[in-house]
């Protein structure tokens, strides 16, 4: 009812778009945000990777590229939609209830997984309302979080690699096979918004399923699992059914199909979507450590107790049915390889474990054993160090991990389970199934435990109706011991337990045709010699290795059960094959001919002698390293005579004198092999400490490159938003200037800028029709350029406005009849720093004329009204 209850609230909500990129994905979160339409309904996170002592300006870059507020996170702020959301430098972001929460890194940079961190809570508070986004970026971080996503019942989209920038985030979250849709940046909003308004019709499409179901009984998820089970060969008609029909709905969604006639259509005219409905069903709920409690029982109590099960040691067997990429199966072997490190004293226990799928992609990633590097958000460091090896692609699973498990491709409903388990991890497939094949599959995991075995479930789970069969362990895990109980009679629909079947492998050696020519009379008489009277014979290297067979070898040498196999010691028949071992080592280590008289071949009936001759050759030079081995039939020693009394001492003497001969060979062959022994022994030891040595260099090498490879990432991220940050920065300035100089030509006042010494700094290109300036008179004195002003005090009022900073204004005529008003003024910096003048010189030729004009029409007006006067005056005379 809980969860009925979480997926309602869940539904109800807004969707929230969570996007991650690396620092120097700033263009694509520019593409992205600039097609989001504002009325969206969407609310968008944007987690990036970013220095932590850098303050940055994204907030402000990404606002010019959308009318929607763009705000940085802060602790406890509620999300709301239609607001972008951009989390700040040095932080881990979450998301709980609609509500942001920041939390302090504890991984060292380099380490972090900030956007599988913000994914992973985004799917468990939005569920399918949760959308991922993975953009341009370095290194594999999301790719956690979007199967998370997906797992949730979200989407998750990905940027087309060759449009990104940095393409290895989105590469690796397409690698595997965690994303729903690739398209580029600009081209994402518009399949993400489709994508939404499918997903807010849940309740409508419900509803019609569910008609639909009640209505006949050919219904829609009877037709989609039925074609299921077709093209799969896999029955899901006992999965819940609304397990299916949520996957169904996000297909649907996906393809933007409104109507569930639309989607079975679909289905029938494309058979890939079933392919991609089953990897929807079979979605692996998994990772490494998953449920840090669980595993720290196992590891504490019931690792422990197998151990006291065998105290004189044993093979332990486990089986992980549903391992889905193998996360919680590798996690296993390594707690058992820790566990036995802390066994004191060290007991002979191995581990052996069964790890089955019906997935065949993910049991072949899982027996790859490549991981991303976003495994360290869930791996600590010393067990990354100890268990993995670094590679391109991520961590790779040591060999001594990876020996310890065998994958293999099977349906735990219908194909016969492994017997004689000690412990059986079945986490997250129960919850999926109907409640009659969970009874089932309990009773399955009863028999194949053994006697005082464990079983692991997930934390949704438990025994239910079989509780007679298991009894729990105390805590909140879901562990179980088996109880020493009969397994009740299982229904006849399963398999036959006692039989397992294996598929064998023949290999038949191919024929070899050889090519016959007619040869001449000299060579039908060589190999009539050969033939008839050589002796059998065949030469082989170094190692044992059959080259090239003459004569008849068949007495001597015959094929061994198995895999075709030329080697000379696996064929050589019963008695022939310890001392033709013998003979064959020392004549090549001494590079001398070897002999053995009269060897006695027992498998021959009646038993057959031979002479061999093992001849290392040298010459020709193509026969190099090679050795000739030669038999010759010899007659079987005569029958011995009955001892009577009249045998002499001499022949009993000759006699202890072959024994004594015989074992003074065998003494020299003993030494010979103690010394070959002792020689190898040491050479290798010798060659185990080089290699130790040199493994040790190359870690610690690796090590240091790791380490540069992530600092070296970290400032190239650093410097690509520094860049852009810088290149905006001079597109202000350049637009600034711009503009400046456009205001100051409209206004055409000339303008010169000197310094505290008055040398030119700069000055305006109008400036040079009064002084006599050209652009390499940058730093000289004022008062060593020519002026066509008539201004002898220029200087000193300049030097007067630099000791009392108050400015000065006067007009000037110039030496071509204009007026200038010249004004001069301190130069002031931003921080109030007097640092040189400006003068400006606007022209006043216009107003000075007018100012001329208008003193002479007043004198011309002054003079008329004195006349006028003085001649009123004279007429009032008498």
């Amino acid at each position: 009812m809980n969860n009925d209850k979480t997926l309602a609230a869940a539904s109800a909500a807004f969707p929230i778009v969570g996007i991650g990129a690396s620092a120097g994905g700033l263009t694509a979160l520019e593409q992205f945000l600039a097609h989001v339409p504002p009325q969206c309904g969407l609310a968008v996170v944007v987690v990036q990777h970013r220095d932590p002592h850098s303050e940055g300006m994204l907030v402000e870059l990404l606002q010019r590229h959308t009318p929607m507020p763009v705000l940085q996170a802060l602790d406890q702020m509620p999300v709301e939609p239609e607001h972008v959301y951009v989390i700040p430098p040095g932080w881990d972001l979450s998301l709980m209830h609609g509500v942001l929460h920041l939390f302090e890194p504890t991984e060292t940079r380099g380490l972090r997984q900030p956007i599988d961190f913000f994914f992973k809570s985004l799917a468990d508070d939005r569920q399918h309302n949760s959308i991922g986004v993975i953009l341009s970026g370095m290194g594999s971080d999301g790719t956690l979080g979007l199967r998370a996503i997906r797992q949730a019942g979200g989407a998750s989209f990905a940027q087309t690699p060759a449009t990104a920038q940095f393409d290895s985030m989105p590469r690796s979250a397409i690698d595997a096979d965690v994303v729903d849709a690739v398209a580029p940046a600009d081209e994402l909003p518009a399949k993400i918004i489709a994508f939404v308004k499918r997903i807010r019709l849940v309740g409508d499409v419900q509803a019609q399923v569910e008609a639909e179901f009640q209505r006949t009984a050919a219904s829609f998820l009877d037709k989609i699992l039925v074609l299921l089970c077709t093209h799969t060969g896999h029955d899901f008609s006992a999965y819940k059914k609304n397990t299916i029909m949520r996957r169904v709905e996000r297909r649907m969604g996906l393809h933007q199909l409104p109507r569930i006639d639309d989607y079975l259509r679909y289905v029938r005219e494309n058979p890939k979507e079933i392919e991609l409905l089953l990897g929807e069903l079979l979605i692996g709920v998994t990772s490494f450590f998953r449920d840090t409690e669980v595993w720290e029982q196992v590891k504490t109590e019931v690792l422990p107790a197998l151990r006291a099960n065998h105290p004189d040691g044993a093979l332990l067997r486990a089986w992980i049915p549903a391992c889905s990429t193998g996360e919680e199966t590798y996690s296993l072997a390594m707690l058992f390889r820790e566990s036995l490190d802390d066994a004191k004293p060290a007991q002979r226990y191995k581990l052996l474990i069964f790890a089955s799928d019906l997935d065949k992609d993910a049991i072949a990633r899982a027996r790859a054993g490549v991981y991303p590097e976003s495994i360290s958000a869930d791996v600590s460091a010393a067990r990354l160090k100890r268990f993995f090896t670094p590679e391109a692609a991520g961590y790779r699973v040591s060999n001594e991990i990876r020996e310890m498990v065998i994958f293999a491709e099977q349906n735990v409903i219908v194909d016969p389970p492994f017997t004689r388990i000690d412990l059986l991890s079945c986490r997250n497939l129960l919850i999926y199934l109907e409640a009659g094949l969970q009874e089932r599959l309990l009773q399955l995991f009863h028999y194949s435990l053994a006697p005082g075995g464990y079983l692991l479930l997930g934390s949704s789970e438990s025994v239910g109706a079989a509780s007679a069969l298991f009894s729990g362990l105390p805590g909140r895990s879901r562990i179980y011991r088996r109880l020493d109980v009969p397994t009740p009679a299982l229904p006849s629909g399963m398999p036959s337990f006692g039989q397992t079947g294996s598929r064998l492998a023949a290999m038949a050696p191919a024929g070899q045709g050889a090519s016959v020519s007619t040869p001449d009379v000299q060579a039908r008489v060589e190999q009539l010699v050969l033939t008839q009277y050589a002796p059998a014979a065949v030469l082989v290297n170094n190692k044992g290795e059959m080259l090239y067979f003459s004569g008849k070898t068949g007495k001597y040498l015959e094929p061994a059960v198995g895999k075709p196999n030329l080697n000379l010691f696996v064929m050589a028949r019963d008695g022939l094959k310890q001392a033709l071992g013998e003979a064959f080592y020392r004549a090549v280590r001494e590079n001398r001919s070897a002999t053995l008289r009269r060897v006695r071949i027992d498998s021959a009936r009646p038993a057959q002698h031979v002479d061999v001759v093992v001849q290392p050759l040298s010459e020709p030079v193509a026969l190099s390293g090679t050795a000739l081995i030669v038999f010759r039939d010899v007659p079987a020693p005569g029958p011995r005579r009955p001892r009577v009394a009249m045998d002499t001492v001499a022949s009993e003497g000759q006699r202890v004198a072959v024994v004594l001969q015989e074992l003074q060979h065998a003494r020299e062959d003993a030494r010979s092999t103690r010394e070959e022994m002792q020689t190898s022994q040491e050479e290798l030891k010798s060659t185990n400490e080089e290699l130790q040595s040199t493994n040790e260099e190359l870690q610690a090498t690796n090590e240091e490159l790791t380490t540069s490879k992530e600092e070296m990432q970290s400032m190239n991220e650093e410097l690509q938003i520094i860049n852009n940050e810088l290149r905006l920065k001079v597109a202000e300035v350049s637009r600034a200037s711009n503009d400046m100089r456009n205001l100051l030509d409209s206004t055409e006042i000339a303008i010169l800028f000197l310094d505290d010494d008055l040398k030119v700094r700069r000055f305006m290109p109008s400036t040079a029709k009064l002084f006599k300036l050209i652009p390499g008179d940058a730093g000289r004195t004022i008062t060593d350029i020519v002026c066509d002003l008539d201004y002898a005090d220029l200087a000193a009022d300049a030097r007067d406005v630099l000791r009392t900073l108050v400015f000065k204004e006067t007009d000037v005529s110039a030496t071509d009849g204009r007026w200038f008003r010249v004004r001069i003024m301190p130069y002031r910096t931003q921080d109030n720093r007097i640092d040189g003048l400006v003068m400006t010189f606007a022209d006043i030729s216009a107003s000075k004329r007018l100012e001329v004009e208008l003193r002479q029409a007043q004198a011309r007006l002054q003079a008329l009204a004195a006349g006028s006067g003085s001649e009123g005056l004279g007429h009032g005379l008498p």
